[in-house]
């Protein structure tokens, strides 16, 4: 069964769903008000370098500035030296395309940055990472524009080869017609997609890119500082020219503007392509009639049940996200560890798609339940590698520790679901606990003895929630009585529906 693309675009916000074996495995979404950035190309100017950090910060007209680390300042004059220096990506290396199609080579500075930027110095840079949480965008002058079937780096002399495409004859023919092909002092990223394109193929995705980095530096010569020179495809466009594969064999979308724009990018760059485009006009939501309404309220949980009985919980912070494997209802049919193990296998699938959908990035610590036998460990790591296989996302994980702990990395390229449809709660202010209400009688009871001995006054008037009040009628009254034969005053309990739980007021008269 081919995977499909579920379209849901409105003027306010676009839904993008990718359909794998009948259940969604990736989302994408873009409103109109907070459109991605990540692409992107601006003239920009240091406002500040930081030494100790060997970064700089610089203004590209957003509301933050943003984060330019050392390695990712172009310096033309060794860059190439600097590419070979790295040594992890030489040019007869595969690469990584990314997720975004836009990994390029890895690089080590030769200099400290102090010697290559000062401040009020403009340059051109690039969205490498979209601002997350508190965190200003990351960008690069390592400029990479990608296209269909390759991404073109204007500034690095290199050719890399996706690691998706195994076959070395391919590999070969492939490397062979770029580098006949390509302009001295620039490089290619060939992507998956290439694989088995013809010469023509390469070629007309080589014009296209390249006649765009001309554009781009005519803007450059002309623009003011700070200011956009380019803006990367929308998310339908983008998510068409990256995830549609021979694999994606069916596209459904409920928009006619967006349907015509699909045909079109299609038949411009993909024309060999085979697949099959709907126009989804029904009356009922389109991500209602594919249940994938459902699925992404349950991406928003902070637990999953297994269907086994089981259950995994994911928390996430700003540094790491954590991920709990219990047993739960699930009891076993022959002894211990083998129900230990079970779960935990079965745990790992969900994991690796949770991963996936929700778009979980960064550190992650995956707790599973303590298993005894070595061999049963090594399952579980081996069944993990093989889970995440499908993620597009580079991942990097560690053995199973003794404590049945793994940590792992995933490339984080773009704010998780929960970040981008959530906030924090306005009742706990994102604590995600509030103070019983056994709590705050106690801490009443402590702020009246307080008060009363220094305040004279026979009346007392404490304004508190309401369930808060019922409780220092009912069960707590006796701690109010045991204050007012103390201190000789009378203590009235007064509810106010507007009041927050941990919230109270005392007034002595």
């Amino acid at each position: 069964m081919g995977a499909e693309l579920v379209i849901n675009a409105a003027s306010h916000e676009t839904r993008i769903a990718l359909i794998e074996n009948g259940t969604i495995a990736e989302l994408y979404i873009e409103r109109s008000r907070e459109k991605g950035i990540v692409g992107n190309i601006y003239k920009g100017r240091v406002i500040r370098v930081l030494p100790g950090m060997q970064a700089a910060f610089v203004d590209i007209g957003l509301e933050k500035a943003a984060f330019l680390y050392v390695a990712d300042v172009f310096d033309a004059i060794e860059e190439y030296e600097s590419l070979l220096y790295a040594g992890s990506k030489k040019d007869d290396e595969p690469a990584d395309e990314g997720q975004d199609g836009t990994d390029r080579p890895e690089f080590r500075p030769l200099h400290p940055i102090e010697d290559l930027l000062q401040e009020g110095q403009e340059l051109l840079v690039q969205i490498s990472k979209e601002p997350l949480g508190t965190k200003g965008a990351r960008i690069t002058s390592h400029i990479s524009l990608p296209g269909r079937h390759l991404v073109y780096m204007p500034t690095v002399d290199h050719i890399g080869i996706s690691r998706r495409i195994e076959d070395e004859e391919e590999r070969e023919r492939l490397r062979e017609i770029v580098d006949r092909l390509k302009k001295p002092g620039s490089g290619y990223i060939v992507r998956t997609v290439s694989e088995g394109k013809s010469e023509e193929d390469l070629i007309a995705d080589m014009q296209y890119l390249t006649t765009l980095w001309e554009e781009i530096s005519k803007r450059q010569a002309k623009a003011g500082v700070p200011s956009l020179l380019h803006s990367d495809l929308d998310v339908v466009q983008k998510v068409v020219r990256d995830i549609v594969t021979e694999q994606v064999d069916k596209i459904i979308v409920d928009s006619q503007i967006d349907y015509d724009r699909i045909v079109h990018f299609i038949s411009t760059f993909a024309s060999k392509m085979k697949y099959t485009i709907e126009l989804y006009d029904e009356e009922e939501p389109i991500f209602d009639h594919y249940g994938l309404e459902v699925e992404i309220s349950r991406a928003l949980g902070r637990k999953v049940w297994l269907k086994s009985g089981g259950y995994i919980i994911i928390e996430q912070t700003e540094a790491l996200s954590a991920v709990d494997v219990n047993t739960g209802r699930f009891v076993g049919k022959h002894n211990l560890e083998d129900t230990i193990l079970k779960t935990n296998l079965e745990a790992v699938k969900e994991i690796a798609y949770q991963l996936r959908l929700r778009n979980i990035g960064g550190i992650i610590i995956i707790d599973f339940i303590d298993m005894e036998k070595e061999v049963n460990r090594e399952k579980v790591y081996g069944a993990l590698e093989e889970a995440l296989k499908a993620d597009k996302s580079k991942t990097n994980i560690l053995k199973i520790s003794e404590l049945g702990l793994v940590e792992m990395t995933r490339k984080r390229v773009r704010e998780n679901i929960s970040r981008m449809l959530c906030e924090p709660c306005s009742y706990c202010e994102g604590r995600g606990y509030i103070k019983s209400k056994i709590t705050v009688c106690h801490e009443i009871f402590r702020e009246l003895r307080r008060e009363m001995l220094d305040i004279r006054g026979a009346k007392v008037t404490v304004t508190v929630h309401p369930q808060v009040a019922d409780l220092l009628y009912d069960e707590e009254r006796r701690g109010l009585e045991e204050l007012e034969k103390k201190f000789k005053k009378r203590i009235t309990v007064r509810a106010k529906p507007g009041f927050h739980q941990e919230q109270f007021e005392i007034l002595i008269n």
